[in-house]
């Protein structure tokens, strides 16, 4: 890798792309199918969080086939392939992990560009909506197939204002991994 190139710059550049605009405008239909069906802004954020969750316990295992990459050694080393290697690879942009707690279980995951939100304005209906809520699914899906029960949420967002997206991301536990057989040794 040359020296000035970021982590998940070379998966980025080997990994298929859809047009952007189609794949913002798509997750804008999802989004607003959901408003329609569901009517209560909660609900829609937990759909979006729930379809997240199911995309994101399938999705890992394309990240770790194309990714390259060895296994984290601990949750901050994971946080900070999710910003730099996971969200360029499927989203074409990087951010930076930042606020650890003292245990090191806890962080914010800075996203400071977003390609779901491209075209977006949230109406006043729609104030409590967290409309990339998706994301923390995803994220949520792929930590738990990696033995990670994780809480994600977001906490800033720029449609409702802030300068930039935060999503906290919180270790609640590291599941031992279990073998589906015993050794009869």
């Amino acid at each position: 890798m040359p020296p000035n190139s970021r982590p998940g710059d070379a998966v980025f550049a080997n990994v298929e792309r859809v047009n952007a605009e189609l794949f913002t405008l798509t997750y804008g239909a999802i989004v607003r199918q959901l408003l329609t069906d569901f009517e209560e802004v909660d609900e829609v954020n937990k759909q979006l969080d729930t379809m997240g969750y199911n995309i994101g316990i399938r999705l890992i295992d394309d990240f770790l086939a194309k990714a390259n990459i060895t296994r984290c050694s601990d949750f901050r080393e994971t946080a900070e392939t999710i910003v730099k290697v996971g969200f360029k690879m499927f989203l074409g942009v990087t951010g930076t992990v930042t606020n650890w707690n003292a245990e090191g279980t806890e962080c914010s995951l800075i996203l400071d560009d977003n390609p779901l939100v491209d075209f977006v304005e949230l109406p006043e209906t729609c104030q409590g909506l967290y409309y990339c809520n998706m994301l923390c699914g995803v994220i949520r899906g792929a930590l738990e197939m990696v033995s990670m029960r994780t809480e994600v949420k977001f906490v800033k967002d720029v449609l409702r204002g802030d300068e930039a997206f935060e999503i906290r991301l919180k270790l609640l536990e590291q599941v031992p991994e279990e073998y589906p057989y015993k050794d009869d040794d």
